[in-house]
């Protein structure tokens, strides 16, 4: 059993867990993730190892409560305990002193980069960060990030915080001016946003590393749920990557599989809105 130390709400349906796991944390590399099982009757769900603390034996899970098994999770409090969690999976990100590094995170996505954006600068590297989100409230870990990524452009789609519009826009201006071109960039977020970001480095020749979250099972490539395709290629998301190099994923591939089970997802919410409305 993997205790929940602590459960913080951050965002509007985002939360963040610490678990008591040491082996993970001794282990886990940036980019790596872990599967977590709630209980018996829980969905397996693949969560990025955002951060960790190998002496207090912790790692530091993000949860967005998006269906009915991530609802269920984010309502553990502390003190309970997860059935357990495997990990850490996934090959972890490759590391290198490219020089400049910009990171682009869009939503939860920023949790997903923290990691990374955190050894890039640690590797040497010049990281700069950009991160959006729909609105204020969505977005995250600007200050955790200010400690090692300088500068950080914040857009919002309402204006409310940071530069109106998308980071796109600032990735953009970037790409345009030779003396703030990055060596690489990193992208984790919604698929269009990952998809645009690969689209505007590619003429560019910018290498280009997204961070994909495909539906994922078992996270040792047998089940095959998240297979993508990349270069032409079947790769498994949960062995292969989760990071893929952006200028080669089929993208159309990956959006139509991201709906698969979408039907069965939202009678299953149906089912514990009525389960809800029924007097006691």
């Amino acid at each position: 059993m993997f205790k929940i130390l602590s459960n913080e709400q951050i965002a509007p349906k985002l939360y963040r867990l610490a678990v008591l796991a040491p082996r993970i944390a001794g282990h886990r590399r940036p980019g790596q993730f872990v599967i977590v099982h709630a209980d018996r009757q829980a969905e397996r769900i693949p969560l990025t190892i955002a951060d960790a603390d190998e002496r207090q034996g912790t790692i530091i899970l993000y949860v967005q409560a998006v269906g009915y098994s991530t609802g269920r999770l984010v309502k553990m409090a502390a003190g309970s305990s997860l059935r357990d969690v495997a990990g850490p999976l996934g090959r972890p990100t490759d590391i290198q002193k490219w020089g400049r590094a910009t990171c682009v995170g869009g939503g939860v996505g920023t949790a997903v980069l923290y990691p990374v954006a955190k050894a890039l600068a640690a590797a040497g590297n010049q990281v700069t960060a950009l991160i959006g989100g729909r609105t204020a409230s969505l977005i995250i870990l600007r200050d955790e990030l200010a400690a090692f990524c300088h500068p950080i452009h914040i857009t919002t789609e309402d204006g409310s915080l940071g530069q109106k519009g998308f980071v796109t826009q600032v990735l953009e201006k970037q790409l345009r001016d030779s003396s703030l071109q990055p060596q690489v960039v990193f992208a984790a977020g919604p698929v269009p946003m990952m998809r645009a970001v690969a689209e505007m480095t590619r003429p560019y020749g910018v290498r280009t590393i997204v961070s994909l979250n495909p539906i994922m099972i078992d996270g040792t490539g047998m089940c095959g749920g998240c297979r993508v395709m990349v270069d032409g290629e079947m790769k498994f998301a949960c062995v292969d990557g989760p990071e893929f190099d952006g200028h080669k994923v089929d993208f159309d591939l990956l959006t139509d599989r991201l709906t698969t089970y979408r039907e069965e997802e939202c009678r299953m919410l149906k089912q514990l809105d009525d389960r809800r409305d029924r007097p006691t």
